[in-house]
């Protein structure tokens, strides 16, 4: 048996395309392996922002204790009340996977709610778009959507200067970077 294995079939991030139709909204409930807790001064200020701008739904909640939100399966994030939130978004920050085709109405939806709260979109040397969402927590929150490999690119060139070309140059990716 093989130690490794294609991570894409578990994965729920589609493959990057002009046409890529991002997942459905995951309801199903699972042992996470993964998540983000955030303090908020205004739980129901950080649900509608969280909800209206970013697209996630509640999951659940405990009133008063905690809210369950999420997007896509494993992007789950647990709002939880505090007395305080920092006054400036920390130097970490927290990213999200979205296709293309989500990020204009992203940005469109976060700056209806609050209009000051996101800083690009703007496309990265490892080739993808990324937008930063302050929200009402000053969490800083990046969604980063793939763009499509095209292999004459400069993104391709970066991405080829640290070792990591296109699976289909007939090399086991799993052999390489183990």
């Amino acid at each position: 048996m093989s130690d490794y294995y294609n991570a894409f079939e578990m994965s729920p991030v589609p493959t990057p395309g002009p046409d890529a139709v991002p997942p459905e909204l995951f309801r199903g409930i699972y042992g996470m392996p993964a998540f983000v807790t955030i303090p908020t001064s205004d739980l129901a200020e950080s649900v509608d922002f969280w909800v209206r701008g970013l697209g996630f739904f509640e999951l659940f909640g405990i009133p008063g204790r905690l809210v369950h939100l999420r997007r896509w399966a494993f992007q789950d994030v647990l709002l939880v009340p505090a007395e305080s939130v920092p006054e400036q978004p920390p130097a970490i920050s927290v990213s999200f996977s979205c296709v293309l085709g989500q990020v204009d109405s992203l940005v469109e939806a976060c700056r209806a709610v609050r209009p000051d709260s996101v800083d690009g979109p703007r496309d990265t040397p490892w080739n993808t778009r990324d937008v930063a969402v302050t929200t009402p927590e000053n969490a800083r929150i990046v969604f980063t959507a793939a763009k499509p490999f095209d292999p004459d690119s400069q993104e391709a060139k970066n991405l080829a200067a640290i070792g990591i070309t296109p699976p289909d140059l007939g090399r086991d990716d799993n052999v390489e970077h183990a």
